[in-house]
């Protein structure tokens, strides 16, 4: 598992959850701290698509569709609650570039200030 890699996990909230894409950003021991990824933008508000990061390359990452990086919060995961064994694909070097320069810029209270730090 490395930064940038786009993983199926389990992403719970309460009583419920989904799989979901999540981007990798750090692995620890256990668990792993990641972004989700959306194919929902033009029903949300402007306020949460302004933290929706636009992944250009979206088909060469091993997406099936327009999809967006959720910026707004990072989610830590157990490790088992990555399917390791679906390795979606991973942002291309200018999604890369792109991600770190737009979280980078954001002055609004995210959570991914060290993106790409590593």
């Amino acid at each position: 598992m490395n930064i940038f890699d786009i993983y199926i996990a389990f992403v719970s909230w309460g009583d419920s959850g989904k799989r979901r894409p999540v981007l990798v950003l750090e692995e620890y021991e256990d668990s792993a701290r990641v972004f989700k990824i959306t194919t929902r933008y033009k029903e949300k508000s402007e306020a949460v698509r302004a933290k929706y990061f636009e992944i250009n390359d979206w088909q060469q990452a091993g997406l099936q569709k327009t999809s967006y990086v959720d910026t707004n919060t990072t989610v830590t995961l157990p490790l088992a609650a990555i399917d390791g064994s679906h390795l979606v694909g991973r942002l291309s070097a200018a999604d890369e570039s792109r991600l770190v320069e737009f979280v980078g810029s954001d002055e609004t209270g995210s959570e991914a200030e060290d993106v790409g730090t590593e």
